[in-house]
C-alpha cells in the first residue's frame, strides 16, 4: 500500500501541480497546498526557439510563450527585448522570413491542437495576417524558392489523406496549384532548384526508409533519384547552389545517418561526414560554400562546419553541452542561428559567427524563478545487456553535500522504441533531484545513435538491463520501485522509494 500511494502521489504531482478545471480526477488523494506551491515553479519554465533570420539584418525571429501558447517574437540583438508579433489563442508553429523580403513572414498554425495546419502570411509593417491555404485541409512542409517567389507545400486538400504537392505565390493566395498528385501521406517538398524550375520531393515510407524524386514543375514529370523499394533511410534533401548536386542524410552502407552528396548527372555519391555518429540535421550556406551539420554523439549534440566542396572541417568553438536544433545560415554566410537546450537551462536562441568564433545567446528564458545553475549535469554511463549489446544511460546525481547517504531513484524510460533519452532540460523532473535528492536514471535507445535497425533487440535488452540496474542501485544504497506514469510527452516509467 505504501508503494502504491507513493506512485499515486508521483503521478499526481508530475501531471500537474493542481488539477485544472477541465480534468476529471478520480481516485487520486488530495495533496497539501504547501506541496503545490513548492512544485509550481518547476512547471513554469519558459523556452525560446530560433525560427529564422531576418534576410536584411542580423535579427532573429523566435518562438516563445508569454501567455498560454507559443507565439512569434522578433529579437534585434543578442539579449535584446522580445517583441511579440502574433497574439493568437492557438499555438504558432514553424515560421520563416520570405527570402530577400524582411517584411513578410510565413508561419504555420492549427486550431485547438487539431493538427489541421494552415499556412499564413504575416506583414511585419502592418501586422496583417493572410490565410494562404483552404482553412480545412492539413498543410505541411512549406519550402521557399531561392528568390522567394514561390512557396511549395504538401496538402491533403484533394483527398483528405494523400499529401499532394502544391506551389503558391505567397503574395497571391489564389495562385495555389497542385504540381504533383500522389498516393500516401508521407510526401513533402524538400527544396527548389536554384532556377526554381524543379522540386526535390521526398517520400517518407518509415523511420528507416525514404525516397527522393526530382520533379519538373512545368510538366509534372518526376524522376526517382534513390533505389526503388530499398530499405535505406534518405532524409533532409537540399540542392547545391549550382543545381548540379543534392545533399541529404542517409544510412546507405552504414549504421549511421551520414551527410551525403549526390551528383545528379551520373548518380555518383560522396559521403561528407565521417563521424561514427548520426547526422541529425544540416544546412547549406546561402553562397553554397559551407555546410553546418549536427551529430548526435551518445545523445549530446555536436555542431560541425565543413567546406561544401572538399568536406574539410573548419575549426569552431565547442558549444554548451546539450541539444542543438534548427540550424540555419544567415544570408551573410558567416552567422549560424540555432536553439540550444541543456540540463542547466531551458531552450534558448543562439548564434555563432563561424569566422570569428563568437557565440552569442540571444534569449535567456525564465525558469520559474528558480536558480537554473543548481540543476545537475548528467553523467553518461554504459552497461552490457544479456546479449552483449552496450546500452548507454544518463544519470543525474544529487549534490552529495545537500543529500548525503541513501537516496531514492527515479528511472525514466523514453517513448520508443525509436525514441532516445537525451541530456536536455529536465523541467519538472528537476524537482525530484534538487528538492528530494533523488537519483535520475534515463536509459538511451541503444549502444549508440545510428542503430535504428536494432531497436527491437534494444527493447528486449532494455527491460533486462533495467531490472539489473535496479538491483545495482539497491546495492549502492538506493531503492528503486517501478510504477507506471503517463505524461503528455511520452510513456514514462518511474521508480521511487523512501530513503
Amino acid at each position: 500500500m505504501k508503494r502504491l500511494l507513493a506512485c499515486t502521489a508521483l503521478i499526481a504531482i508530475t501531471a500537474a501541480a493542481q488539477a485544472p478545471s477541465n480534468l476529471v480526477v478520480e481516485g487520486v488523494p488530495p495533496f497539501p497546498d504547501a506541496l503545490v506551491e513548492k512544485v509550481r515553479p518547476y512547471l513554469e519554465v519558459r523556452t525560446a526557439s530560433f525560427q529564422s533570420w531576418n534576410p536584411a539584418r542580423a535579427e532573429m525571429l523566435i518562438s516563445t510563450r508569454f501567455g498560454n501558447t507559443p507565439q512569434l517574437h522578433l529579437v534585434k540583438m543578442p539579449g535584446g527585448a522580445r517583441k511579440q508579433l502574433t497574439f493568437f489563442p492557438d499555438r504558432v508553429l514553424g515560421a520563416a522570413f520570405r527570402p530577400n523580403d524582411p517584411n513578410t513572414i510565413i508561419f504555420t498554425k492549427d486550431v485547438g491542437g487539431g493538427e489541421f495546419f494552415q499556412l499564413y502570411r504575416f506583414d511585419v509593417g502592418s501586422g496583417n495576417v493572410t490565410l494562404l491555404t483552404d482553412g480545412k485541409s492539413r498543410n505541411t512542409s512549406p519550402r521557399f524558392s531561392n528568390d522567394g517567389k514561390w512557396l511549395a507545400f504538401a496538402s491533403t486538400l484533394r483527398s483528405g489523406k494523400d499529401t499532394d504537392i502544391y506551389v503558391v505565390d505567397p503574395l497571391q493566395p489564389q495562385s495555389a496549384r497542385m504540381v504533383l498528385q500522389v498516393e500516401g501521406g508521407g510526401w513533402s517538398p524538400a527544396d527548389f532548384s536554384p532556377d526554381g524550375k524543379q522540386l526535390l520531393v521526398h517520400n517518407t515510407i518509415s523511420a528507416n526508409q525514404g525516397e527522393f524524386y526530382l520533379l519538373d514543375i512545368a510538366t509534372g514529370s518526376k524522376r526517382m533519384l534513390t533505389p526503388k523499394d530499398a530499405p535505406i533511410a534518405y532524409f533532409s534533401g537540399a540542392f547545391s547552389r549550382d543545381g548540379k548536386d543534392i545533399y541529404f542524410r542517409s544510412d546507405e552502407g552504414s549504421e549511421f545517418h551520414q551527410l551525403t552528396r549526390l551528383h545528379l548527372a551520373d548518380g555518383r555519391k560522396t559521403v561528407l561526414s565521417h563521424e561514427r555518429w548520426d547526422v541529425d540535421e544540416f544546412d547549406l550556406s546561402k553562397d553554397g560554400k559551407r555546410i553546418a551539420y549536427v551529430t548526435n554523439e551518445n545523445g549530446v549534440s555536436v555542431l560541425h562546419v565543413i567546406d561544401a566542396a572538399t568536406g574539410a572541417a573548419m575549426s569552431i568553438p565547442k558549444l554548451p553541452i546539450g541539444l542543438i536544433g534548427g540550424v540555419e545560415w544567415h544570408p551573410n554566410n558567416h552567422l549560424l542561428g540555432f536553439t540550444i537546450t541543456s540540463a542547466k537551462a531551458p531552450s534558448d536562441a543562439y548564434s555563432l559567427d563561424v569566422d570569428s568564433g563568437k557565440l552569442d545567446r540571444w534569449t535567456e528564458s525564465e525558469s520559474g524563478g528558480l536558480d537554473a545553475s543548481r540543476n545537475i549535469d548528467p553523467q553518461l554511463v554504459t552497461m552490457k545487456s544479456f546479449d552483449g549489446t552496450t546500452i548507454s544511460a544518463f544519470v543525474y546525481r544529487p549534490d552529495p553535500a545537500r543529500f548525503p547517504g541513501k537516496r531514492p531513484a527515479l528511472i525514466i524510460i523514453h517513448g520508443g522504441p525509436e525514441g532516445q533519452s537525451r541530456p536536455g532540460f529536465l523541467g519538472r523532473n528537476n524537482y525530484w533531484i534538487t528538492s528530494w535528492g533523488s537519483r535520475s536514471f534515463s536509459p538511451m535507445s541503444a549502444a549508440r545513435p545510428g542503430t535504428a535497425r536494432r531497436t527491437s533487440r534494444w527493447t528486449t535488452a532494455t527491460s533486462a538491463r533495467i531490472r539489473s540496474r535496479t538491483s545495482a542501485l539497491s546495492s549502492t544504497g538506493s531503492r528503486a520501485i517501478p510504477c507506471s506514469m503517463a505524461t503528455t510527452s511520452a510513456s514514462t516509467a518511474a521508480a521511487m522509494a523512501a530513503t
